[in-house]
């Protein structure tokens, strides 16, 4: 039996301890305290229709109990049908939630870089349509998302495309993305009907709290240039891209999707910090970091994790050998199914 005034003892609590912050406060705990009012407010809100269901089932078997009204017991014998389904649905629906709430989901933001292989334009395109599919995902599961740098195409496509989510369960639902994935499809400039391959690579890295990564000033080197567009077109006249080199690592990232050179710096930094934290993972051994060279490799077509088969209508993981048809709903952000059998898989090893 559980005990929905805990958590109402405790929300309580944390609605005290959110009036009593400043503006000064750490946004780590604001953040901290915010996830769990909002966990809070979940649980409590379906106790209560719990409760209110397991009324209406008592008022129900009362009426079946008393013979007074034939007609009036048949339909409460029909309705009390109904409501012990839903009755049964939402008891599981809690557990859920709170087995969740133990588990180490990991962090709720995430970096995602997608980068074109090979496959010339159709490889940019092929970026997009995946851009496409998480950026639509994200909004679906009410996630934020915000680009950090880009390098596009004449055609639309990118060669490359760095953002980040933010959201409950980000890092838990996306953290098995990362790898090559490759697309098969008649392009539209192809006479002969030939099937083309393409390939882009997915890399999922986790962004760090403040306290996990200290990168100091004197180990940056910043450069300022001129960002462009599309096919290296439409040069703004002020340097407001920014490309950052870190010292001690060697590691190069830029952002240039801003107009303004702050922006751009932050979100330059940003990705920095994500590549430095998932570096030191890969030096200390740790298998729960995604490695950058086991993730993207060379973005060959023999070092692919998922094949989008355009013709046959059919999505393949080949990690879990298990496909998937309507590409068009997975490439519109219908994830949901892809993403829950490789969570069941990782859960059972």
């Amino acid at each position: 039996m559980i005990d929905f005034e805990v958590f109402k003892n405790e929300y309580q609590e944390i609605l005290q301890q959110i009036s009593l912050l400043t503006k000064d406060a750490d946004p780590d705990k604001i953040e901290e305290l915010s996830k769990r009012s909002s966990f809070l407010e979940d649980i409590i809100k379906k106790g209560e229709e719990l409760r209110a269901i397991e009324k209406e089932i008592g008022e129900n078997k009362a009426i079946i109990a008393s013979p007074d009204d034939f007609e009036l017991s048949s339909l409460a014998e029909e309705e009390l049908k109904s409501l012990v389904e839903r009755q049964k649905k939402l008891e599981s629906e809690i557990k859920r939630i709170l087995k969740e709430d133990t588990e180490d989901l990991g962090p709720n933001s995430l970096i995602m870089e997608i980068r074109a292989g090979t496959g010339g334009d159709e490889a940019s395109l092929f970026a997009a349509n995946l851009y496409k599919m998480y950026s639509r995902y994200a909004m679906g599961q009410g996630w934020k998302m915000s680009v950090l740098d880009s390098h596009g195409t004449e055609l639309g496509g990118y060669k490359e495309i760095i953002f980040e989510l933010s959201g409950k369960k980000s890092w838990f639902n996306l953290k098995y993305e990362g790898g090559v994935h490759r697309i098969q499809r008649i392009p539209s400039t192809e006479k002969n009907g030939r099937i083309h391959t393409s390939t882009a690579s997915v890399a999922v890295l986790a962004k760090p709290d403040k306290s996990q990564i200290l990168v100091k000033p004197n180990d940056l080197k910043i450069d300022t240039y001129k960002a462009s567009g599309a096919g290296g077109q439409y040069v703004q006249k002020t340097e407001s891209a920014v490309r950052i080199t870190h010292l001690p690592s060697g590691i190069v990232v830029t952002s240039q999707t801003e107009r303004n050179q702050l922006q751009n710096k932050k979100n330059a930094m940003k990705i920095l910090e994500a590549r430095i934290l998932e570096k030191r993972e890969i030096d200390e051994g740790e298998k729960t970091a995604g490695a950058r060279k086991s993730q993207i490799k060379w973005a060959k077509r023999a070092e692919k994790i998922r094949t989008y088969n355009i013709p046959q209508d059919r999505v393949t993981d080949h990690r879990i050998q298990k496909s998937w048809h309507n590409i068009e709903g997975i490439f519109s952000g219908k994830l949901e199914p892809i993403v829950e059998a490789l969570v069941k898989i990782q859960k059972e090893d």
